[in-house]
């Protein structure tokens, strides 16, 4: 079963058992890949569908931290919620440790010598870290390794 197909399905679900919450991020996300589709004239395939929910999360990370600077509480639950659906459709990341180990590698594989070799650390990690992988935090992690 595709991912796109599971979305629908789960769809089906939140439907039958009135779960308005899920019901309403899983709306969110086939209306996302529906108008990827029309507009681009093509049929998604997986790896397609997870860049939009990876930028879907991205987009719910950036407005909790807005909401909570704004003391908006309410408002960031919402979107904490649509981000915890929204993550169940990702596949899983490495762990922290496994993360550290990439790092450690791949700066020991560039040379880098400081905070601005950063950019030829991540040009060498990035590709190899899987989808769903916390990019956030493996920035964070090469920072730290570099200072």
């Amino acid at each position: 079963m595709s991912l796109k197909e599971q979305i629908t399905e789960d769809m089906k679900t939140a439907m039958r058992a009135k779960d308005a919450g899920k019901l309403g991020t899983v709306r969110l996300i086939l209306a996302e890949i529906k108008r990827k589709e029309v507009d681009e004239r093509i049929e998604l395939n997986d790896e397609q569908v997870l860049v939009i929910l990876e930028k879907m999360i991205k987009q719910r990370k950036d407005s909790i931290t807005q909401f909570e600077a704004g003391n908006r509480a309410d408002l960031a639950d919402i979107e904490k919620a649509e981000l915890a659906v929204l993550a169940t459709y990702m596949p899983a990341g490495l762990s922290e440790a496994e993360i550290g180990a990439a790092v450690a590698e791949a700066v020991a594989a560039s040379g880098a010598a400081g905070p601005q070799d950063m950019g030829k650390v991540m040009a060498i990690i990035k590709p190899k870290m899987p989808k769903g992988t916390d990019m956030g935090l493996v920035s964070t992690m090469i920072k730290k390794a570099l200072t």
